[in-house]
Protein backbone atom coordinates (compact mmCIF):
# COMPACT_ATOMS: atom_id res chain seq x y z
CA UNK A 1 0.00 0.00 0.00
CA UNK A 2 1.10 3.68 -0.65
CA UNK A 3 0.26 5.87 2.15
CA UNK A 4 0.14 9.80 2.21
CA UNK A 5 0.00 11.26 5.65
CA UNK A 6 -0.68 14.77 6.41
CA UNK A 7 -0.09 16.11 10.11
CA UNK A 8 1.08 19.62 11.65
CA UNK A 9 2.88 17.52 14.43
CA UNK A 10 5.67 14.34 14.23
CA UNK A 11 8.79 13.71 15.31
CA UNK A 12 11.16 15.18 16.54
CA UNK A 13 8.41 16.58 19.01
CA UNK A 14 8.05 14.00 21.77
CA UNK A 15 4.25 14.67 23.06
CA UNK A 16 0.96 14.97 22.28
CA UNK A 17 0.34 14.01 18.34
CA UNK A 18 3.22 13.75 16.65
CA UNK A 19 3.85 10.37 18.79
CA UNK A 20 1.06 8.83 17.49
CA UNK A 21 1.14 10.10 14.10
CA UNK A 22 4.80 9.20 13.94
CA UNK A 23 4.12 5.92 15.64
CA UNK A 24 1.64 5.04 13.04
CA UNK A 25 3.82 5.47 9.79
CA UNK A 26 6.83 4.58 11.06
CA UNK A 27 4.27 0.92 12.04
CA UNK A 28 3.17 0.74 8.21
CA UNK A 29 6.65 1.45 6.98
CA UNK A 30 7.97 -1.61 9.23
CA UNK A 31 5.52 -3.78 7.47
CA UNK A 32 6.29 -2.94 4.03
CA UNK A 33 4.29 -0.32 3.03
CA UNK A 34 5.46 3.01 1.24
CA UNK A 35 4.85 5.62 3.34
CA UNK A 36 5.32 9.65 3.07
CA UNK A 37 4.82 12.60 5.93
CA UNK A 38 4.15 16.28 5.05
CA UNK A 39 4.55 17.65 8.27
CA UNK A 40 5.66 21.25 9.81
CA UNK A 41 8.94 22.06 11.47
CA UNK A 42 9.11 21.11 15.03
CA UNK A 43 7.70 23.71 17.68
CA UNK A 44 5.34 21.83 20.22
CA UNK A 45 5.03 22.44 23.07
CA UNK A 46 6.77 25.20 23.37
CA UNK A 47 5.68 27.40 20.46
CA UNK A 48 9.33 27.76 19.22
CA UNK A 49 10.82 26.68 16.51
CA UNK A 50 13.46 23.90 17.07
CA UNK A 51 17.17 24.93 17.28
CA UNK A 52 18.53 23.74 14.12
CA UNK A 53 15.39 23.97 11.97
CA UNK A 54 14.65 26.25 8.78
CA UNK A 55 12.44 28.94 10.12
CA UNK A 56 11.53 29.72 6.25
CA UNK A 57 12.56 26.38 4.18
CA UNK A 58 11.22 22.98 3.74
CA UNK A 59 13.60 19.82 4.92
CA UNK A 60 13.15 16.42 3.64
CA UNK A 61 14.09 13.43 5.50
CA UNK A 62 14.27 9.57 4.84
CA UNK A 63 15.97 6.90 7.14
CA UNK A 64 16.16 3.55 5.62
CA UNK A 65 13.27 1.52 5.45
CA UNK A 66 11.22 4.19 7.28
CA UNK A 67 9.11 6.89 5.87
CA UNK A 68 9.97 9.34 3.61
CA UNK A 69 9.21 13.08 5.20
CA UNK A 70 9.12 16.35 4.37
CA UNK A 71 9.05 19.47 7.22
CA UNK A 72 7.12 22.77 6.05
CA UNK A 73 7.71 26.26 6.76
CA UNK A 74 4.83 27.99 9.18
CA UNK A 75 4.31 30.89 11.15
CA UNK A 76 4.09 29.90 15.12
CA UNK A 77 2.95 32.56 17.62
CA UNK A 78 5.13 33.29 20.56
CA UNK A 79 1.59 33.72 22.68
CA UNK A 80 -0.76 31.34 20.75
CA UNK A 81 -4.31 33.64 20.72
CA UNK A 82 -7.80 31.62 19.08
CA UNK A 83 -7.09 34.28 16.09
CA UNK A 84 -3.50 33.44 16.19
CA UNK A 85 -3.80 29.53 16.15
CA UNK A 86 -5.87 29.71 13.29
CA UNK A 87 -3.39 31.90 11.34
CA UNK A 88 -0.54 29.15 13.03
CA UNK A 89 -3.05 26.33 10.95
CA UNK A 90 -3.30 28.12 8.01
CA UNK A 91 0.20 28.68 7.22
CA UNK A 92 1.07 25.35 7.34
CA UNK A 93 -2.65 23.95 5.15
CA UNK A 94 -0.72 26.62 2.60
CA UNK A 95 2.69 25.77 2.90
CA UNK A 96 1.66 21.68 2.86
CA UNK A 97 -0.35 22.23 0.42
CA UNK A 98 2.29 22.04 -2.87
CA UNK A 99 4.15 19.15 -1.13
CA UNK A 100 0.59 16.86 -0.83
CA UNK A 101 -0.11 17.39 -4.26
CA UNK A 102 3.55 16.47 -5.35
CA UNK A 103 3.26 13.60 -3.23
CA UNK A 104 -0.21 12.61 -4.82
CA UNK A 105 1.38 12.80 -8.73
CA UNK A 106 3.94 11.48 -7.83
CA UNK A 107 3.75 8.25 -5.85
CA UNK A 108 -0.26 8.16 -6.19
CA UNK A 109 -0.93 6.77 -3.08
CA UNK A 110 -3.90 4.43 -2.08
CA UNK A 111 -4.68 6.73 0.89
CA UNK A 112 -4.25 9.42 2.47
CA UNK A 113 -4.75 9.84 6.17
CA UNK A 114 -5.08 13.41 8.04
CA UNK A 115 -4.66 13.87 11.56
CA UNK A 116 -5.84 16.53 13.19
CA UNK A 117 -5.04 18.65 14.47
CA UNK A 118 -5.69 20.66 12.91
CA UNK A 119 -8.60 20.09 10.82
CA UNK A 120 -7.74 23.30 8.52
CA UNK A 121 -5.32 20.86 6.41
CA UNK A 122 -8.09 18.29 5.99
CA UNK A 123 -9.88 19.78 2.89
CA UNK A 124 -6.29 19.42 1.38
CA UNK A 125 -5.59 15.74 2.11
CA UNK A 126 -9.41 15.10 0.45
CA UNK A 127 -8.47 16.85 -2.46
CA UNK A 128 -5.18 14.89 -3.13
CA UNK A 129 -7.57 11.71 -2.43
CA UNK A 130 -10.31 12.64 -4.85
CA UNK A 131 -7.45 13.91 -7.79
CA UNK A 132 -5.79 10.56 -7.29
CA UNK A 133 -8.54 8.00 -6.71
CA UNK A 134 -6.89 7.66 -3.13
CA UNK A 135 -9.60 6.37 -0.11
CA UNK A 136 -9.03 9.54 2.62
CA UNK A 137 -8.99 9.00 6.23
CA UNK A 138 -9.21 11.75 8.80
CA UNK A 139 -8.47 11.37 12.51
CA UNK A 140 -9.48 13.37 15.00
CA UNK A 141 -7.07 13.70 18.37
CA UNK A 142 -9.57 16.52 19.79
CA UNK A 143 -12.50 18.24 18.93
CA UNK A 144 -10.76 21.53 18.40
CA UNK A 145 -13.29 23.65 17.74
CA UNK A 146 -15.45 22.74 20.80
CA UNK A 147 -12.32 22.53 22.41
CA UNK A 148 -11.67 25.74 21.82
CA UNK A 149 -15.01 27.58 22.87
CA UNK A 150 -14.37 25.14 26.29
CA UNK A 151 -10.68 27.01 26.52
CA UNK A 152 -12.28 30.46 25.62
CA UNK A 153 -10.14 30.41 22.86
CA UNK A 154 -13.09 31.20 20.83
CA UNK A 155 -16.50 32.30 21.30
CA UNK A 156 -19.13 30.12 20.82
CA UNK A 157 -21.48 32.81 18.99
CA UNK A 158 -19.15 34.87 17.05
CA UNK A 159 -18.43 34.89 13.59
CA UNK A 160 -15.38 33.21 13.64
CA UNK A 161 -17.09 30.39 15.89
CA UNK A 162 -19.89 29.91 13.87
CA UNK A 163 -17.52 29.33 10.70
CA UNK A 164 -15.19 26.83 12.29
CA UNK A 165 -18.71 25.05 13.64
CA UNK A 166 -19.99 24.99 9.85
CA UNK A 167 -16.68 23.95 8.36
CA UNK A 168 -15.85 21.03 11.04
CA UNK A 169 -19.38 19.51 10.05
CA UNK A 170 -19.09 19.70 5.91
CA UNK A 171 -15.16 18.20 5.98
CA UNK A 172 -16.01 15.92 8.62
CA UNK A 173 -18.72 14.32 5.99
CA UNK A 174 -16.52 14.27 3.12
CA UNK A 175 -13.96 11.41 4.01
CA UNK A 176 -14.62 7.73 3.76
CA UNK A 177 -13.33 7.25 7.56
CA UNK A 178 -13.22 9.37 10.33
CA UNK A 179 -11.37 7.97 14.10
CA UNK A 180 -11.53 9.31 17.03
CA UNK A 181 -9.84 8.12 20.38
CA UNK A 182 -12.35 7.39 22.46
CA UNK A 183 -16.55 5.67 22.23
CA UNK A 184 -17.67 8.80 23.67
CA UNK A 185 -15.75 10.82 20.51
CA UNK A 186 -16.99 8.27 18.04
CA UNK A 187 -20.99 9.38 19.55
CA UNK A 188 -20.03 12.91 18.61
CA UNK A 189 -18.79 12.43 15.44
CA UNK A 190 -22.43 10.79 14.46
CA UNK A 191 -23.70 14.14 15.96
CA UNK A 192 -21.89 15.94 13.91
CA UNK A 193 -23.21 13.63 11.02
CA UNK A 194 -20.28 10.87 10.27
CA UNK A 195 -22.45 7.51 9.51
CA UNK A 196 -21.79 4.72 11.96
CA UNK A 197 -20.35 2.77 9.48
CA UNK A 198 -17.54 5.42 8.11
CA UNK A 199 -16.65 6.12 12.00
CA UNK A 200 -13.73 4.15 13.71
CA UNK A 201 -11.91 4.17 17.11
CA UNK A 202 -8.54 4.59 16.75
CA UNK A 203 -7.11 4.90 20.34
CA UNK A 204 -3.81 6.20 21.14
CA UNK A 205 -1.66 3.13 22.68
CA UNK A 206 1.19 2.90 25.16
CA UNK A 207 4.72 1.34 24.44
CA UNK A 208 4.46 -1.29 27.16
CA UNK A 209 8.31 -1.97 25.38
CA UNK A 210 9.62 1.03 26.40
CA UNK A 211 8.09 2.37 29.15
CA UNK A 212 7.87 -0.01 32.09
CA UNK A 213 7.48 -0.33 35.71
CA UNK A 214 10.46 0.92 37.27
CA UNK A 215 12.01 1.55 40.97
CA UNK A 216 11.89 4.50 42.50
CA UNK A 217 15.57 4.52 43.49
CA UNK A 218 16.45 4.23 39.73
CA UNK A 219 18.24 7.50 40.06
CA UNK A 220 15.71 10.09 38.00
CA UNK A 221 14.58 11.71 41.52
CA UNK A 222 18.54 12.39 42.30
CA UNK A 223 18.86 13.80 38.88
CA UNK A 224 15.86 15.99 38.84
CA UNK A 225 17.02 17.29 42.77
CA UNK A 226 14.13 15.93 44.16
CA UNK A 227 15.01 15.13 48.17
CA UNK A 228 11.67 14.46 49.55
CA UNK A 229 10.38 10.82 49.87
CA UNK A 230 6.84 11.53 48.03
CA UNK A 231 6.41 13.24 44.43
CA UNK A 232 3.48 14.24 42.22
CA UNK A 233 3.74 14.27 38.92
CA UNK A 234 2.67 15.38 35.80
CA UNK A 235 4.31 15.93 32.79
CA UNK A 236 3.14 17.13 29.24
CA UNK A 237 2.28 20.05 27.67
CA UNK A 238 1.46 22.88 29.39
CA UNK A 239 -1.60 24.87 28.21
CA UNK A 240 -5.45 25.45 28.95
CA UNK A 241 -7.23 22.83 28.33
CA UNK A 242 -5.39 20.73 30.96
CA UNK A 243 -6.58 22.97 33.65
CA UNK A 244 -3.18 22.97 34.88
CA UNK A 245 -3.55 26.45 37.00
CA UNK A 246 -5.47 24.42 40.13
CA UNK A 247 -1.85 22.38 41.03
CA UNK A 248 -0.32 25.48 42.29
CA UNK A 249 -3.41 25.78 44.22
CA UNK A 250 -3.48 21.97 45.47
CA UNK A 251 0.38 22.58 46.49
CA UNK A 252 -0.53 25.70 48.75
CA UNK A 253 -3.25 23.23 50.13
CA UNK A 254 -0.59 20.98 50.80
CA UNK A 255 2.15 22.84 52.27
CA UNK A 256 1.90 21.24 55.21
CA UNK A 257 3.48 18.08 53.97
CA UNK A 258 7.50 19.07 53.59
CA UNK A 259 7.58 15.23 52.47
CA UNK A 260 5.56 15.78 49.25
CA UNK A 261 7.10 17.37 46.21
CA UNK A 262 4.52 17.87 42.84
CA UNK A 263 6.58 18.05 39.96
CA UNK A 264 5.70 19.43 36.22
CA UNK A 265 7.72 18.53 33.93
CA UNK A 266 7.07 20.29 30.53
CA UNK A 267 6.78 23.00 28.45
CA UNK A 268 3.82 25.31 26.56
CA UNK A 269 1.74 28.27 26.86
CA UNK A 270 1.15 28.17 30.46
CA UNK A 271 4.63 27.18 31.87
CA UNK A 272 5.46 31.06 32.77
CA UNK A 273 2.04 32.13 34.09
CA UNK A 274 2.43 28.78 36.66
CA UNK A 275 6.10 29.69 37.64
CA UNK A 276 4.69 32.98 38.70
CA UNK A 277 1.21 31.57 40.49
CA UNK A 278 4.21 29.13 42.08
CA UNK A 279 7.23 31.70 43.02
CA UNK A 280 6.38 31.39 46.79
CA UNK A 281 5.66 27.38 47.22
CA UNK A 282 8.96 25.74 47.95
CA UNK A 283 6.51 22.45 47.58
CA UNK A 284 6.21 22.73 43.43
CA UNK A 285 9.21 22.32 41.32
CA UNK A 286 9.46 22.84 37.54
CA UNK A 287 11.35 20.62 34.97
CA UNK A 288 12.15 20.59 31.16
CA UNK A 289 10.69 17.75 29.34
CA UNK A 290 12.78 14.51 29.43
CA UNK A 291 14.41 13.02 26.32
CA UNK A 292 12.01 9.73 25.20
CA UNK A 293 14.87 7.55 26.44
CA UNK A 294 14.34 9.08 29.83
CA UNK A 295 10.69 9.26 29.57
CA UNK A 296 9.67 5.87 31.54
CA UNK A 297 12.16 6.14 34.25
CA UNK A 298 10.81 9.57 34.77
CA UNK A 299 7.43 8.12 35.05
CA UNK A 300 8.29 5.71 37.24
CA UNK A 301 10.07 8.15 40.09
CA UNK A 302 6.65 9.29 40.60
CA UNK A 303 4.44 7.91 43.53
CA UNK A 304 1.01 9.57 41.78
CA UNK A 305 0.31 10.77 38.34
CA UNK A 306 -1.86 14.12 38.28
CA UNK A 307 -4.16 14.36 35.06
CA UNK A 308 -5.89 17.59 35.48
CA UNK A 309 -8.64 18.58 32.57
CA UNK A 310 -10.94 21.70 32.63
CA UNK A 311 -14.93 21.23 33.18
CA UNK A 312 -16.29 20.38 29.45
CA UNK A 313 -13.36 18.65 27.62
CA UNK A 314 -12.92 15.49 28.97
CA UNK A 315 -15.15 14.19 26.13
CA UNK A 316 -13.54 16.23 23.59
CA UNK A 317 -10.15 15.07 24.45
CA UNK A 318 -8.47 11.81 26.32
CA UNK A 319 -5.07 13.15 26.98
CA UNK A 320 -2.48 11.18 25.21
CA UNK A 321 -0.36 11.19 28.24
CA UNK A 322 -2.52 8.88 30.06
CA UNK A 323 -1.65 5.87 28.01
CA UNK A 324 2.40 5.92 29.62
CA UNK A 325 0.98 7.04 32.95
CA UNK A 326 -1.05 3.54 33.06
CA UNK A 327 2.25 1.64 31.59
CA UNK A 328 4.26 3.07 33.95
CA UNK A 329 2.43 1.46 36.88
CA UNK A 330 1.74 3.85 39.13
CA UNK A 331 -2.01 5.56 40.24
CA UNK A 332 -3.48 8.18 38.57
CA UNK A 333 -5.51 11.22 39.85
CA UNK A 334 -7.49 12.33 37.83
CA UNK A 335 -10.12 15.85 37.25
CA UNK A 336 -13.23 14.66 35.47
CA UNK A 337 -16.94 14.66 35.51
CA UNK A 338 -18.27 11.11 36.07
CA UNK A 339 -19.11 8.96 33.11
CA UNK A 340 -16.61 10.95 30.86
CA UNK A 341 -14.14 9.12 28.80
CA UNK A 342 -11.50 10.10 30.91
CA UNK A 343 -13.24 9.27 34.52
CA UNK A 344 -14.58 5.72 32.96
CA UNK A 345 -10.60 5.08 31.77
CA UNK A 346 -9.12 5.93 35.30
CA UNK A 347 -11.28 4.50 37.33
CA UNK A 348 -9.76 1.23 39.31
CA UNK A 349 -6.62 2.56 38.72
CA UNK A 350 -6.50 5.59 40.81
CA UNK A 351 -8.74 8.42 41.39
CA UNK A 352 -11.78 10.97 40.07
CA UNK A 353 -12.15 13.71 41.32
CA UNK A 354 -14.20 17.03 40.21
CA UNK A 355 -12.34 19.69 37.66
CA UNK A 356 -11.69 22.23 39.59
CA UNK A 357 -12.09 21.43 43.02
CA UNK A 358 -8.75 21.89 44.64
CA UNK A 359 -9.87 20.46 48.27
CA UNK A 360 -10.94 17.12 46.71
CA UNK A 361 -7.36 17.04 44.83
CA UNK A 362 -5.32 17.80 47.49
CA UNK A 363 -6.72 15.63 49.90
CA UNK A 364 -6.86 12.57 46.99
CA UNK A 365 -3.13 13.74 46.32
CA UNK A 366 -2.38 12.74 50.31
CA UNK A 367 -4.66 9.69 50.67
CA UNK A 368 -2.96 8.02 48.00
CA UNK A 369 0.57 9.18 49.07
CA UNK A 370 -0.32 8.34 52.81
CA UNK A 371 -1.44 4.44 52.05
CA UNK A 372 1.81 2.61 50.09
CA UNK A 373 -0.57 -0.70 49.99
CA UNK A 374 -3.20 0.97 48.05
CA UNK A 375 -0.73 3.04 45.29
CA UNK A 376 0.73 -0.65 44.51
CA UNK A 377 -2.27 -2.45 43.95
CA UNK A 378 -3.70 0.45 41.54
CA UNK A 379 -0.32 0.66 39.98
CA UNK A 380 -1.00 -2.85 39.27
CA UNK A 381 -4.48 -3.00 37.98
CA UNK A 382 -2.82 0.20 36.33
CA UNK A 383 -0.92 -1.46 34.44
CA UNK A 384 -2.70 -4.54 33.25
CA UNK A 385 -4.85 -1.77 32.01
CA UNK A 386 -2.59 -0.84 29.85
CA UNK A 387 -2.03 -4.01 28.21
CA UNK A 388 -5.88 -4.65 27.78
CA UNK A 389 -6.68 -1.30 26.57
CA UNK A 390 -3.74 0.46 25.40
CA UNK A 391 -1.18 -1.88 23.74
CA UNK A 392 0.62 -0.08 20.54
CA UNK A 393 1.20 -3.53 18.51
CA UNK A 394 -2.88 -4.89 18.70
CA UNK A 395 -3.71 -1.29 18.11
CA UNK A 396 -1.68 -0.70 15.33
CA UNK A 397 -2.39 -4.07 13.73
CA UNK A 398 -6.43 -4.11 13.69
CA UNK A 399 -5.78 -0.03 12.54
CA UNK A 400 -3.64 -1.69 9.28
CA UNK A 401 -6.31 -4.41 8.95
CA UNK A 402 -9.04 -1.80 8.70
CA UNK A 403 -7.01 0.65 6.34
CA UNK A 404 -6.55 -2.18 3.76
CA UNK A 405 -9.70 -3.44 4.13
CA UNK A 406 -11.01 0.23 3.29
CA UNK A 407 -8.35 0.68 0.10
CA UNK A 408 -9.35 -2.55 -1.06
CA UNK A 409 -12.78 -0.66 -2.35
CA UNK A 410 -10.79 2.34 -4.01
CA UNK A 411 -11.95 2.81 -7.37
CA UNK A 412 -9.17 4.20 -9.59
CA UNK A 413 -9.24 7.18 -11.80
CA UNK A 414 -8.76 6.92 -15.20
CA UNK A 415 -5.50 8.42 -15.34
CA UNK A 416 -4.21 6.36 -12.94
CA UNK A 417 -5.82 3.10 -14.22
CA UNK A 418 -3.43 3.98 -17.01
CA UNK A 419 -0.21 4.90 -15.91
CA UNK A 420 -0.73 1.39 -13.70
CA UNK A 421 -1.79 -0.62 -17.57
CA UNK A 422 1.45 0.98 -18.84
CA UNK A 423 3.72 -0.10 -16.17
CA UNK A 424 2.21 -3.57 -16.36
CA UNK A 425 2.73 -3.58 -20.75
CA UNK A 426 6.27 -2.35 -19.70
Amino acid sequence: MKLLVLGINYAPEMIGTAVYTTGMAEAMAEQGHDVSVVTAVPSYPGWKIFDGWPRFGYRSVRTDGGPRVIYCPLYVPARPTGVKRILHYISFAATAAPCMLWYGIRYSPDTVFVAAPSMLSAPIGWLVARLTGAKCWLHIQDFEVEAAFATGLLKKKSLIGRAAEKFERWILRRFDRVSAISAPMLRKLREKGVPEDRAYELRNWADLNRITPMPKDSGMREELGITTPLMALYSGNLAHKQGLEILPKVARNLAHRPDLTIAICGDGPLAQPLREMSADLPNIRFFPLQPVEKLSALLGAADVHLLPQIAGAADLVLPSKLTNMLASGRPVIATAESGTALADEVRGCGRVVAPGDTKALATAIEALVDDPDLRTDLGREARVRAFERWDGDRILSRFASEMNRMTGDAVLPAWRMGTMNKEVSE
